[in-house]
């Protein structure tokens, strides 16, 4: 484990003094991130404008509702573990777009690592700090601007269990990434099934009660990024959903697990490609 600890900071060194190189690049990537997430806020705005409050209803009757506030406090922390996955494992997509295309995955079978660490950690994004920035503004803003009574209720209980249960959340990201990324073992490139599969996360964003069964069920167990952003947000919120943060831990190594089953299988069946 020390090992690859080491080796991890060894390649975040180098990543960043690449930066030092190409500074105008980091910028203009961070400005791009902030700036994708300043329109969807805003988009968001122009919605609550117009509505008092996001509601859930049954049979015509209200029985839940979310504030502009509360909304916007999921939002930013579901930027969070995605930011964090982002700044640390997002090699993964070169994987599905090209590395395996142009036959570049042979030298990650030459090193003597692990091949699936050595891809993973190869690559520092460090304009996942605009994700981050973003995230954390928002949620320091909403927790200012909602009700006393609300705020004042969020304490260290429901805090803690989230900040233990978030290094599975990010797991989640990085597993997805990895059994869609591994695809291209196969077909050479899969990158189009890691982008449709990896941008479910943006109905996580919002409450899960106002999707359908089948979409709730979809972001909840099969690519469950709600466990990632709704689910532990809510808790920490309101205190509701504290069965989350254990399935949270079940589903997330249970889909690594899964993932590692498919990079193995497509190791073994990896024909090297390119001209």
């Amino acid at each position: 484990m020390m090992k690859y600890l080491k080796l991890h900071t060894i390649f975040i060194k180098q990543d960043l003094k690449k930066l030092m190189e190409y500074k105008v690049d980091f910028l203009l990537g961070a400005v791009g991130f902030v700036l994708t997430q300043a329109v969807q806020i805003l988009c968001l705005g122009i919605i609550f404008a117009a509505i008092p409050a996001l509601c859930y209803t049954e049979n015509g009757v209200v029985v839940d509702s979310w504030t502009f506030h509360e909304v916007l406090f999921i939002y930013g922390f579901s930027l969070i573990p995605k930011g964090i996955d982002h700044l640390l494992f997002d090699n993964l997509w070169g994987l599905g777009y090209w590395i395996v295309d142009k036959g570049d995955f042979d030298k990650y079978l030459t090193r003597p690592v692990n091949s699936w660490f050595y891809v993973l950690c190869e690559k520092f994004c460090v304009d996942a700090f605009g994700d981050l920035i973003v995230g954390i503004a928002l949620i320091i803003y909403s927790l200012c601007a909602m009700p006393s009574d609300i705020a004042g209720a969020i304490n260290w209980l429901r805090v803690i269990p989230v900040l233990v249960v978030m290094p599975f959340a990010i797991m989640i990201f990085t597993s997805i990434k990895t059994a869609t990324a591994a695809i291209s073992f196969w077909t050479k490139r899969s990158g189009h099934i890691t982008h449709m599969c990896y941008m479910t996360n943006e109905f996580a964003k919002y409450p899960t009660k106002i999707y359908n069964t089948v979409v709730k069920t979809l972001i909840t167990y099969i690519l469950p990024f709600a466990l990632t952003a709704y689910y532990p947000a809510i808790y920490i919120l309101r205190g509701e959903s504290f069965w989350s943060l254990p399935v949270t831990i079940f589903v997330s190594l249970t889909l690594f697990g899964i993932s590692q089953l498919i990079w193995h299988r497509g190791i073994s069946a990896y024909e090297s490609a390119g001209s």
